[in-house]
C-alpha cells in the first residue's frame, strides 16, 4: 500500500512510520512539525519508499498518485500544547479530519482515526469499555481536547455511513517510550526528566489517579491490525495494567537510580481541572476482533524509555 500518515513526525506517528516501512508500504508523511519533530524521521529521509511534505492539515491536502489508505494522527495531544493552543487543537480536530477524511475519499482509500480514551472524560464506568459514552465537561480546559476527538469520531463514522468510506476508529489511551518530548507536558517524561536531573517528582494532588500505560511498539501494532481489518466500531488501544500516578513516579525513581524525593502539590493553573481520576480500557474488543493484546511490561518500557532520554 501507499499510506498517508497526518501527524507522522511526532511519537507515535514516527513508530507507524517505521513499521509500515517495515512491512512493505511506502509512506508519505504530512506534518507541520508544530509538535512533531524531523529528528523523529532522520533515519527515514533516504529510504526509497518513504516522503515527507510539510503540511498543515487545517489547509486543504492535495497528494499526487494513487493512495490505499489515509491515517490521521495530526493533532495536539499533550497538555502544553493544547492548553496553549486551544483553538488550533479544535481545528486539526475539526478541519483536518474533514480535509484527510476528503482526501480519502478523493483516492478511494481507507481511513484511520487516531482518537483517544480522552473521549470518556472522568468516567463513571470503570474499565472503559467503547459503549460507554463517557463523561466529558465541554467547557473546561480540557474539552478543546476532548470534544475535537469526539467531533473527529462522530465525523469519521458519518463518512462512513454517507460515503461506503473504509473506516476504523482507534481509542488511544496513554502510550509512552522512545521519541517522546521531554518538555510535552506528560506524565511519564515529566517523571523522568525530573528523576535523571536530581528534581523532585511532582505529583499532583494526592496522586491516587490511575493511568493505564502502553508501550508504543504494541500500540503502532495495534494500530496497523486495525488498519488491515474490517472493524469500523471504535476499539481501545491502551495496556489495562492500572497503576496509580504516585506509585509510577516510584517505580520510576526505582528505575532511574535517582536520589530524588516524591512530592504531592496542588496546581493552581486549573491543569488538572477535570482530570480523569481513573482510565483502565476494557481490551475486549482487540482481542476479539484484532486478536491484538501488548506485550511490553511497563518496567520494561520505562526501561527502554529512560534509556532514551538519557541520550537526548
Amino acid at each position: 500500500m501507499r499510506v498517508l500518515i497526518t501527524g507522522g513526525s511526532g511519537f507515535i506517528g514516527s513508530h507507524l512510520c517505521d513499521l509500515l516501512l517495515a512491512q512493505g508500504h511506502s509512506v508519505l508523511c504530512l506534518d507541520n512539525l508544530v509538535t512533531g519533530t524531523r529528528r523523529n524521521l532522520d533515519h527515514l529521509i533516504e529510504h526509497d519508499r518513504f516522503q515527507f511534505a510539510l503540511q498543515d492539515v487545517t489547509e486543504p491536502i492535495s497528494v499526487d498518485g494513487p493512495l490505499e489508505a489515509v491515517i490521521h494522527l495530526a493533532s495536539l495531544p499533550s497538555p502544553v500544547d493544547y492548553l496553549e493552543m486551544p483553538i488550533k487543537t479544535l481545528k486539526v480536530g475539526a478541519l483536518g479530519t474533514l480535509n484527510a477524511l476528503g482526501l480519502a475519499k478523493a483516492k478511494g482509500a481507507r481511513f484511520l482515526l487516531a482518537s483517544t480514551s480522552e473521549v470518556y472524560g472522568d468516567p463513571l464506568v470503570h474499565p472503559q469499555p467503547e459503549s460507554y459514552w463517557g463523561n466529558v465537561n465541554p467547557i473546561g480546559l480540557r474539552g478543546v481536547y476532548d470534544e475535537s476527538k469526539r467531533f473527529a469520531e462522530a465525523l469519521t463514522m458519518a463518512y462512513h455511513r454517507t460515503h461506503g468510506l473504509r473506516t476504523h476508529i482507534a481509542r488511544i489511551f496513554n502510550t509512552y517510550g522512545p521519541r517522546m518530548r521531554l518538555d510535552d507536558g506528560r506524565v511519564i517524561p515529566n517523571f523522568v526528566r525530573q528523576a535523571l536531573s536530581g528534581q523532585p517528582l511532582t505529583v499532583y494532588d494526592d496522586g491516587s489517579r490511575t493511568r493505564s500505560f502502553c508501550f508504543v511498539s504494541d500500540l503502532v501494532d495495534g494500530l496497523y491490525k486495525l488498519l488491515l481489518s474490517p472493524e469500523a466500531d471504535p476499539v481501545n488501544l491502551g495496556n489495562p495494567d492500572e497503576i496509580s500516578i504516585l506509585e509510577l513516579a516510584r517505580v520510576v525513581v526505582s528505575l532511574t537510580g535517582s536520589r530524588s524525593p516524591v512530592t504531592l502539590v496542588s496546581p493552581q493553573d486549573g491543569r488538572t481541572e477535570d482530570d480523569p481520576r481513573t482510565r483502565q480500557p476494557d481490551i475486549s474488543r482487540a482481542r476479539a476482533v484484532l486478536g491484538w493484546t501488548p506485550s511490553v511490561s511497563l518496567e520494561k518500557g520505562l526501561r527502554r524509555t529512560i534509556a532514551y532520554f538519557r541520550d537526548v
